[in-house]
């Protein structure tokens, strides 16, 4: 087994430190890749945390792994050596199943986790992208088109897919007034993606002070949700709305904001109940829906959208010894709007 360097969280809420683990040696249907960046998404906060009950220590997180190919198993078609790729937020899928659904992996049993998972049929751990190092079956390693430099890709393969995969599956577009809640690492993306697909965007945030970068990447409007005046004004304008906070908000006041027939889709996770009122969506036929990430079939396709119209994260590159105050920074929302580690400061 090949010997990797990275970061881990020995147990919950620990800071993240130094671990050298081992990843299986290839089988002829793997791709070995070097990484070389990895976005800290705040789900990877989350886990760390434990906050959703869920994790596996030793912890390696990062699921928005952009690198180089090394080797190919000798069945392996679609790579070769020197091939940028990528890999986000899962590793395998549907282990349980008699056929894997191309279409609807992320949603059925049997998926992979990239970290904090198990491998399929084992006890062992599945360690992320905060390393130099993964080995994957070809079928979920994702190319990533070359006019995207690595280093801004990395965040499409979980804050990308997340708000694209809702951007189409309730086909926002011309003609639909589509409202992005929170300006930050992901909010940034369904700005940006929303704006290419040619809906007209609206964002809402806690105040102002982002609204400068929301009109410029796409936006156009943006609106305080901390005025009151915001949600009378505002009252059953959207087709759609993506929530990417994972805060505690009025949900019911949200639900206001939708059209006949207007969809609120969260993206975001809170650890804690949302709580609605059934009137908030009777009347007016609302629905409230939620979102996970894509099949690796639609965050390809979502890769080579962002390939088309020049589409990456607007990023801050850090290096690993100092991830742990870009989580302190993270949670003091004082990014924009996404770290991304630098693999060549992994000591």
């Amino acid at each position: 087994m090949a010997i990797a360097k990275g970061y881990a969280a020995a147990a919950a809420k620990a800071p993240l430190a130094p671990f050298t683990f081992q990843r299986r040696e290839p089988n002829d249907d793997d791709v070995v890749i070097a990484i070389r960046y990895c976005g800290i998404c705040h789900s990877d906060i989350h886990m760390v945390d434990n906050g959703w009950g869920n994790s596996v220590f030793p912890l390696v997180p990062g699921h928005e792994i952009a690198g180089v190919v090394t080797a190919v198993g000798k069945n392996v078609t679609k790579f070769k050596p020197g091939d940028r790729v990528g890999v986000g937020c899962f590793v395998d899928s549907c282990t349980t199943c008699a056929q894997r659904d191309v279409d609807h992996e992320q949603y059925l049993p049997g998926l992979v986790l990239t970290y904090s998972g198990f491998e399929p049929g084992s006890t062992t751990p599945t360690y992320g992208g905060y390393s130099d190092s993964i080995v994957v079956k070809e079928g979920y390693v994702l190319a990533i088109p070359d006019n995207l430099p690595l280093d801004a890709a990395a965040p499409l393969l979980c804050a990308g897919i997340t708000l694209y995969s809702p951007l189409r599956h309730w086909q926002a577009g011309p003609g639909k007034k589509v409202a992005i809640v929170g300006m930050g690492g992901l909010g940034h993306m369904g700005v940006k993606l929303a704006h290419a697909m040619g809906a007209e965007v609206t964002v809402l945030s806690q105040s102002l002070a982002k609204r400068e970068d929301g009109l410029r990447l796409g936006a156009s409007h943006y609106h305080a949700t901390s005025d009151a005046a915001t949600f009378t004004a505002l009252a059953g304008q959207f087709d759609l709305i993506i929530c990417t906070v994972s805060s505690a908000i009025d949900w019911n006041a949200y639900l206001g904001l939708l059209k006949l027939d207007g969809t609120f889709v969260v993206v975001g996770a809170p650890e804690q109940p949302v709580p609605v009122h059934a009137f908030s969506l009777i009347p007016h036929r609302r629905t409230l829906a939620g979102s996970m990430i894509g099949s690796i079939k639609e965050t390809q396709e979502m890769l080579d959208f962002c390939g088309e119209h020049g589409i990456v994260a607007d990023i801050e590159t850090v290096a690993m010894a100092d991830v742990n105050k870009a989580y302190e920074r993270i949670a003091a929302s004082d990014v924009r709007y996404r770290f991304v580690i630098d693999m060549a400061t992994l000591a």
